[in-house]
């Protein structure tokens, strides 16, 4: 058999049987995919697990030994129980098999091996239920001593319960010793100022190191691959986009821009002027902007968006504005139209297209938009649509990017004869290893300023576990806040009962990752959407208030009814999923309480709390909860009601977010997810490895001379893997 290179199928050197295995399991199809399944730890023969840290009802894999064998009949039906008592030194665990005598023969005691299965519990005492296991041999090989063979690493992988560690293990040696040599995707001067080792020997040191020495310096090696071929992809597409030419773009003296800028009824902060330059600079020039302005909740990134509308409307040019929920385009259309007055409206005709639109409405829209009359089109994915087509699109802005691909993004941006201009937006600060790992092709600017007037927040934990009474002042200070002619929002992480949390809002529930499991089976069930409008529609303090709900299953006619309602003041107290996280801008709420704010990502605490307190009263936004003192979910909420700057929060939602969670958690391992990289605590491998491709690519933007570059970005960067990065 010739040797195997990384793009070879699995099935040609393990077999369709076990290719299959591996395909259902972790989606893996070639060598590359396989060989890029790293281990997560490494373990010895003469190390022991630690038991006592085993997380209950997980899948597990360990080092231990055999202390006692011991096999019993069971009473209730015919046939033996075999149980099998291991140890790490110090705790115990039992390995429990049914009618399975012969492992005794196996299993005696002093063996030591790696074991694996679910852990769970049975009278009080910690167990595996018919685990896999692999026994290491009593005695070392020939020729090779007692002490190394004790010492020599053993890798643990990330399994299953259909592939265990050892399988995984068996299978990348085979692989490995078909491989033949590879070329590095990182030239050779960059890996000699890296100090890095050859790809072909990193992969064979970091599956078989004969010490710790050998693993810690493949891992560098890939970890820097990693980077370089991810900052490679991002650059490529940026300098990609900056070869071609756009319509140049600029307000005139005394066109719409100076009008709509001599009607706002405030001065535009700082911040807002200085983005605002660099967007005209970009507009006016020949080559397509790509810029992200990120910024504080209520900083008035809208304000920026709609004046870089206004300097391309100018030239007769059409805007699109993508929004995620039909409630913020909705939101956005009203905001546009209060800030541009009638006469500006009249001539740029704004236009909302959205899935919920009737036949007939759909048509209209679409004639405007193709015609060129609407000169601002905002609408949902409904803008996506093959039916929508544009007369002249100069200006793409996407609002809150975290909830786009970067192929949504795309297939707006073709929709111009001409590439157009893109601006995205978020309210969701980024930290600069984060911005640099996931929008890496795209320019970022920072709105910190907020507006004058603007009233702080108070932020406070309500937490139920300690002070269950709490929760009835929290509805005492919801009624003294109406009594003063204000309003409120009530957010709920579900709809009905028995639910998970409302998905079609976008919620992004953190659902206590990383907590103690006995204290979340321990909690009482989800706040609701239904029951909580209940609750309060008969509570004795809000008689006789306007209570209603809003949440993604409504209909974008009730949704829409509701929202009016709620801004004319017509509606006391909002209960809403987190369907008005962004957008939502009702001056006269000036509350919010959030229940089981556990459930909640820090920047969706922090988007959910900025909907108050933004008329010019001061807000108050109560954090609700059921989690316990001193857990990642308690930490999270204490973190936002400890401030309200957005990026403070944005780094601390980084360092105590798990890292797998960092950059999404919809890739289970497959070759879409970042594998050795971590952006919480590798800024300086991603700093270097992008300052490295970036001048690799001024002096070879289309990477001709550099093949193995070429088919690593191939590889590695495929369609879905940049979408699922950008989506975060």
């Amino acid at each position: 058999m010739n040797a195997l290179g990384l793009d070879d199928r699995l099935d040609r050197v393990l077999g369709a049987k076990t290719a299959g295995v591996f395909a259902r399991a972790f989606g893996f199809r070639t060598v590359g995919d396989l060989l890029a399944h790293y281990p997560r730890r490494y373990a010895r023969r003469g190390d022991l697990t630690v038991l006592s840290e085993l997380p209950m009802d997980e899948n597990v894999t360990i080092v231990a030994q055999v202390v006692q064998v011991n096999e019993r009949s069971m009473r209730a039906r015919r046939g033996s129980i075999l149980e099998v008592l291991i140890s790490d030194g110090n705790g115990a665990l039992t390995l429990t098999f049914f009618n399975q005598s012969w492992r005794a023969n196996e299993l005696t005691p002093g063996r030591a091996g790696v074991f694996a299965g679910k852990i769970s519990s049975y009278k009080g005492h910690n167990q595996l239920a018919h685990p896999t296991y692999e026994l290491f041999e009593p005695d070392a090989p020939r020729g090779i001593s007692p002490k190394v063979w004790a010492e020599t690493p053993i890798p643990i992988y990330p399994a299953t319960s259909a592939v265990t560690s050892w399988v995984i293990q068996k299978s990348i040696a085979l692989v490995l010793d078909g491989l033949g040599d590879l070329e590095d995707p990182v030239p050779a001067a960059v890996a000699e100022a890296e100090e890095l080792i050859g790809l072909r020997e990193a992969l064979e040191w970091i599956h078989r190191p004969i010490d710790d020495a050998h693993w810690r310096r493949a891992r560098d090696t890939l970890r820097f691959h990693e980077a370089f071929v991810l900052q490679a992809g991002l650059l490529e597409r940026r300098l990609s986009e900056r070869a071609e030419h756009a319509t140049e773009r600029s307000a005139a003296p005394g066109g719409l821009l100076e009008r709509l800028d001599a009607s706002l009824p405030f001065s535009l902060t700082d911040d807002q002027r200085a983005v605002g330059e660099e967007i005209a600079v970009e507009l006016a020039s020949g080559t397509p902007m790509n810029r992200l302005v990120q910024g504080e909740v209520g900083s008035g990134k809208t304000l920026v968006a709609l004046r870089a509308m206004l300097a391309v409307a100018e030239s007769g040019g059409q805007s699109a504005l993508l929004a995620p929920t039909e409630v913020l385009a909705a939101q956005h259309v009203r905001s546009i139209v209060a800030a541009l007055g009638p006469d500006l409206s009249a001539e740029l005709a704004p236009v909302l297209l959205t899935g919920q639109l009737s036949t007939a409405e759909r048509r209209r829209a679409l004639l405007r938009i193709v015609s060129g009359q609407a000169r601002i089109v905002v609408g949902t994915h409904a803008l996506l649509s093959s039916g929508v087509e544009f007369y002249d699109l100069g200006l793409v802005v996407v609002d809150e990017q975290h909830r786009f691909g970067v192929e949504q993004r795309e297939a707006l941006r073709r929709k111009g004869t001409v590439p157009p201009h893109v601006l995205v937006l978020t309210a969701t600060p980024i930290p600069r290893t984060v911005a640099m790992t996931v929008f890496g092709d795209l320019d970022v600017s920072a709105l910190r300023q907020l507006p004058a007037g603007r009233q702080p927040i108070e932020s406070f934990v309500v937490p139920l576990a300690e002070k269950p009474l709490w929760i009835r002042r929290a509805w005492e200070r919801l009624s003294e806040e109406l009594e003063a002619g204000r309003q409120a929002f009530v957010v709920c992480p579900a709809i009905e009962p028995g639910e998970q949390p409302a998905a079609e809002d976008g919620v992004e529930t953190a659902s206590g990752d990383g907590d103690d499991e006995s204290e979340t089976a321990q909690r009482p069930p989800i706040a609701t959407v239904s029951e909580v409008l209940a609750e309060l529609r008969t509570h004795p303090a809000l008689a006789g208030r306007v209570i209603e709900p809003l949440h993604g299953r409504m209909t974008s006619e009730e949704k829409d009814t509701v929202m009016r309602g709620f801004a004319a003041g017509e509606i006391d107290v909002l209960v809403a999923t987190t369907v008005i996280e962004v957008g939502v801008d009702v001056p006269g709420a000036s509350m919010m309480v959030v229940l089981d704010a556990d459930r909640f990502g820090v920047s969706q605490l922090h988007q959910l709390r900025g909907r108050v307190g933004r008329g010019g009263l001061p807000g108050l936004c109560l954090l609700v909860t059921h989690a316990q003192e001193q857990t990642l979910a308690r930490d999270r909420v204490e973190a936002v009601a400890a401030t309200l700057d957005g990026f403070e929060l944005a780094q601390v939602d980084l360092e105590l977010r798990r890292e797998g969670d960092v950059l999404g958690s919809a890739q289970s391992g497959g070759r879409s997810s970042l594998k050795l990289l971590r952006v919480v605590s590798d800024s300086d491998v991603i700093e270097r490895a992008r300052d490295a491709a970036l001048d690799l690519l001024r002096g070879d933007p289309r990477l001709e001379g550099h093949p193995a570059l070429r088919s690593a970005l191939d590889r590695r960067l495929d369609d879905d893997t940049r979408a699922a990065l950008a989506k975060n």
